[in-house]
C-alpha cells in the first residue's frame, strides 16, 4: 500500500493574521513494507507531514495518493482509509476513552460491520501483539494502565483495525527505559513479522537509527535529507546545523576519530562500533 506526496504545502490559521506555512512542497514516496524514521527539530512540520497520511489533514496544496487513493477526492473513504493507515499519537490519552482494555481494542472493528466473534478474535490477536496478555488486561479499567501499559493499549486498537500502515508519533517520549525497550520491541516485531509499514516520528536518534532503515529529515517544513539511515548520520555536520543530537555511538566514534582511530562512518549499532573499535585497535597495534 504505498504512499504518495506530490507538492503538498500546508498553512495553519488561514486568512487570519497568524497565518503561518508549515509544509512547503513536500514530494516523497514510501513503498510498502519500509520502516522509514521521520526527524526534524521542534516545529519543522514532521507530525504536520504525518498527519497527512492518514487524512487528519486534508492537502487544499498539493496531493496525498494512499494506494492511488487521493485523500482530497470527495469518493474517497477516510474511516477505511484510515483504518488502513494506522495513527498512534505520543499522548495515548489522545486515543483511548472506552471505560476497559477489550471495549477501546473493540471500537475500530466495531465500526467495520465484522461479526462479534470475529472481533473478539482481532480484540484477542491484536493485545496479544503488543504484549497484553487478554485475560489479565481485557476488562482492566483503561486509565488504571501505566504509561507504557497505556501506548501499548492505543497500538492494539489499532491494530486490531488490521492496517497496511502505522504512523507513531513519538510514543516512546516521557517512558523508564524498560517500557520504551518493551514498545520498541513490539514495533520491531510488527515490521519483521507482519511486513507492516512503518512510518516512526522520533526525537530520539538512537532508536531511530537502529529501528529505521530510510530517513526524512524535515527542517522549516523542508525536506533537506531523505537516504538510508547510515548515510545520513553520516552527515553529522549538517544534522548539528540544524539543531539535531546524533546517535550516542556516532558521538562516541566521532570521539575516538579525533583521537586518531582509523573508524569507518555510518556504524550505528553499539556492535558494529565494538567490531570497528576493535579492527582499529588491531591496526593501531600492529603499526607499532
Amino acid at each position: 500500500m504505498p504512499i504518495e506526496v506530490i507538492n503538498l504545502s500546508h498553512s495553519y490559521k488561514i486568512g487570519t493574521p497568524f497565518e503561518h506555512k508549515v509544509l512547503h512542497n513536500i514530494s516523497l514516496s514510501i513503498k510498502d513494507s519500509q520502516f522509514v524514521g521521520i526527524i526534524g527539530p521542534t516545529r519543522s512540520g514532521k507530525t504536520t507531514l504525518a498527519q497527512h497520511f492518514n487524512a487528519l489533514h486534508i492537502p487544499k496544496q498539493g496531493k496525498i495518493l494512499i494506494d492511488n487513493e487521493d485523500t482530497a477526492d470527495k469518493k474517497t473513504d477516510l474511516v477505511k482509509l484510515r483504518h488502513r493507515v494506522g495513527y498512534v499519537f505520543q499522548n495515548p490519552d489522545y486515543q483511548l476513552f472506552a471505560p476497559t482494555v477489550g471495549e477501546d481494542i473493540a471500537f475500530g472493528p466495531s465500526h467495520q460491520k465484522l461479526h462479534r466473534t470475529e472481533i473478539d478474535k482481532l480484540v484477542q490477536e491484536s493485545m496479544h501483539q503488543v504484549g497484553l496478555d487478554f485475560d489479565t488486561f481485557r476488562n482492566r479499567d483503561i486509565f488504571a494502565l501505566s504509561g507504557g501499559q497505556k501506548r501499548r493499549a492505543a497500538i492494539a486498537g489499532v491494530l486490531a483495525c488490521r492496517p497496511k500502515v502505522l504512523v507513531l508519533d513519538d510514543i516512546t517520549a516521557g517512558l523508564d527505559p524498560r517500557g520504551r525497550e518493551e514498545i520498541l520491541n513490539v514495533i520491531k516485531d510488527l515490521h519483521q513479522n507482519q511486513k507492516i509499514t512503518i512510518l516512526f516520528i522520533s526525537n530520539s536518534m538512537d532508536e531511530v537509527a537502529l529501528l529505521a532503515e530510510r530517513i526524512i529529515v524535515i527542517d522549516q517544513g523542508m525536506i533537506k535529507m531523505d537516504d538510508l539511515t547510515r548515510n545520513v548520520f553520516a552527515r553529522t555536520e549538517e544534522l548539528r546545523s540544524i539543531g539535531l543530537e546524533l546517535p550516542e555511538v556516532t558521538v562516541a566514534l566521532e570521539n575516538l576519530r579525533s583521537a586518531g582511530f582509523h573508524l569507518p562512518n555510518g556504524i550505528l549499532s553499539v556492535d558494529e562500533a565494538i567490531e570497528a573499535i576493535a579492527a582499529a585497535l588491531q591496526e593501531k597495534g600492529a603499526h607499532h
